[in-house]
């Protein structure tokens, strides 16, 4: 090689003078301990190593301090939900009930009547409520189904059961209520809700699927979810006591059948759906621990076999006492991957006026995972009745053959009075000075959180259409290779897949350069950059041509959002003004609609820890 070719500016940075790195010498004496001190020494095989990610997960889940915040973090895996298997309240197919007390880990137990509620206190006035609620059902059967509003609406027998019971559940209530309000205090302290929204979701492990990835990973958990609504909901501020203690749970010999054949044998299908817990109120309500739900079951009129028929009744009574206690659970603290300390104890009536079921739940423990399917020995425990008939008939406006040990039965639910704990922290893995968002002082933070937990517990699907492989596309790409100079853009063509996305990897809301004319064009274009730029303090002065100046991260998204409007308006205008061809203002119509799309969705973004 020609020396005229050597470059002299780069033989000059490489033929440097070596330069030599020190590092400052510790004492000799912090070199030695007394004892050898070892790294500890831990398993790197496969299953060992994701078990330690799933502990540290589990770990951060329990570092988090609010309620919200928890389910955000739940969430966070999978933006477009999990593949759920879904629970419905009045969709109950044959043979469910082994499934249904394997994913609850129940045991069930099935008398003529209660145990707890064969003594009844003789402070109430029962001949007085007898009648009290036989004028409710003469008044139900024979003025509702009488009515000529009702007869208008055509409605299917189901539905006017439903509507029945709904009906006769709330006067029953009523009447019940006001009779033992005057010597049982602790009705006056409780709140009631009507047809409220039950949702609860929860991992459960040791059930089998027919999906071919699980061929080499063996069986995983699998995540239910549960969506229900009940007739009427009584709440009060202290929960009542349990039946059994955690120690006696542990050391009985409860047995729960295990069920390890796919949901969908039994009818059971999958579904996406984001983990959502949601007893019938909100995060913060003071009144958060469930005393008595009434649920409807005009459901059973559609089941032709009657020897499932008991069957249906325990299954819809075990799911929705362990829905309704493991929202609330979640509303304590308690998460499916972070156990309960304490019991819960809930009681779930099942009627349509005349026949009744009666149910005693109590939530002993949330674990089910599949690692914690032989050392978790604490069981859930449902205490059952069959059913049971209020009356026989009612006739010339007499109610035949009333039932006064279902009244008694029913009055025992209202009379067992909740009592605090004492010595039990009753939210152990909440933060004491801010267990709820709404305690928040920063307004943009609170905002934002409050946004995505709305969001998510709304179970709303995207605007846009979901990601799918078109047929065309299975049977030339994919089946038969066809078309292999076609460019590879689709993301199953990059070996992606889209269902994976996280919900941390949103991108954040697009801000147009008229509201941020003093900085560099690639600064402050998105939402999360406004908040932590230098130029933050001094982005109201930018609007000097609007209306009204934002106040807060959501008006200034709207004043986004009408800014791209108008400029989009603004070129169609010019389109019909220069005469574009049909082919040309197609293409300008898909890159305004993508990125309208890419503004609209971006709302909801990943606020920056402050």
């Amino acid at each position: 090689m020609s020396v005229a070719r050597i470059n002299v500016k780069y033989l000059r940075k490489t033929l440097t003078h070596p330069r030599y790195y020190t590092t400052a010498t510790s004492p000799i004496e912090d070199e030695y301990t007394k004892t050898p001190q070892y790294p500890k020494i831990l398993d790197l095989t496969r299953f060992h190593v994701r078990k330690r990610e799933r502990q540290d997960h589990n770990g951060n889940i329990k570092a988090v301090k609010t309620v919200e915040e928890k389910q955000i973090k739940l969430n966070m895996p999978k933006y477009y939900g999990f593949k759920c298997f879904i629970l419905s309240e009045e969709d109950i197919p044959y043979d469910n009930l082994t499934l249904t007390q394997h994913i609850t880990k129940t045991h069930l137990i099935v008398n003529d009547q209660l145990s707890f509620a064969e003594s009844f206190d003789g402070n109430v006035d029962f001949k007085s409520l007898r009648d009290d609620i036989e004028e409710v059902l003469i008044l139900g059967y024979e003025g509702y189904r009488k009515s000529i509003d009702i007869e208008e609406k055509r409605l299917t027998n189901v539905q006017s059961e439903n509507m029945l019971s709904s009906i006769l559940v709330q006067q029953i209530h009523r009447a019940i209520f006001t009779n033992l309000m005057s010597n049982y205090p602790h009705l006056q302290n409780t709140q009631m809700d009507i047809d409220p929204r039950i949702e609860s979701s929860w991992f459960v492990g040791g059930i089998s699927d027919t999906g071919e990835a699980e061929n080499d990973r063996g069986i995983n958990d699998k995540v239910f979810h549960y969506a229900g609504k009940p007739t009427l909901t009584v709440r009060s501020e202290i929960p009542l006591l349990p039946e059994m203690s955690l120690d006696a749970v542990e050391k009985s010999d409860f047995e729960v059948p295990h069920f390890e054949y796919s949901p969908q044998t039994v009818g059971v299908f999958r579904d996406r759906r984001r983990i959502v817990n949601t007893p019938g109120f909100w995060p913060g309500e003071t009144h958060q621990f469930g005393l008595i739900s009434y649920h409807k079951r005009g459901h059973m009129l559609e089941r032709s076999y009657e020897d499932d028929h008991l069957e249906g009744l325990h299954r819809q009574g075990i799911l929705a006492s362990f829905s309704w206690l493991n929202a609330q659970a979640n509303f304590l603290g308690f998460t499916t991957y972070n156990d309960l300390t304490y019991p819960l104890l809930t009681q779930t009536v099942i009627t349509n006026g005349q026949l009744w079921s009666f149910y005693v739940y109590q939530l002993n423990t949330m674990l089910m995972h599949l690692r914690f399917e032989d050392q978790n020995q604490k069981k859930n425990i449902c205490w059952a009745t069959k059913e049971l008939k209020l009356f026989e008939e009612i006739k010339d406006h007499k109610v035949i053959g009333f039932n006064d040990d279902v009244l008694k039965m029913l009055i025992k639910f209202y009379t067992n009075i909740p009592k605090e704990r004492v010595g039990v922290e009753m939210r152990p893995y909440l933060s004491k000075e801010e267990n709820v968002i709404a305690e928040y002082v920063d307004d943009d933070k609170r905002q934002w959180l409050e946004r995505e937990y709305k969001f998510i517990t709304s179970n709303r699907p995207r605007h846009k259409l979901p990601y799918e492989v078109y047929h065309w596309e299975k049977i030339y790409k994919i089946d038969h290779k066809k078309r292999v100079m076609d460019p590879r853009r689709r993301p199953f063509e990059l070996f992606i897949n889209p269902w994976n996305r996280p919900y941390d990897e949103r991108k954040p809301f697009y801000i147009p350069r008229k509201f941020r004319p003093d900085v560099k064009k690639h600064v402050g274009r998105n939402a999360k950059d406004m908040i932590n730029s230098d130029f933050a303090n001094n982005f109201t002065n930018n609007f000097a041509n609007l209306d009204q100046e934002p106040s807060d991260l959501s008006l200034l998204m709207e004043q986004c959002k009408q800014y791209v409007r108008e400029k989009w308006e603004d070129k169609d205008k010019r389109k019909e003004k220069n005469k574009v061809t049909d082919s040309e203002s197609e293409d300008e119509n898909e890159n305004d609609e993508t990125n309208w799309d890419k503004c609209d969705d971006c709302v909801l973004t990943n606020y920056p820890s402050t």
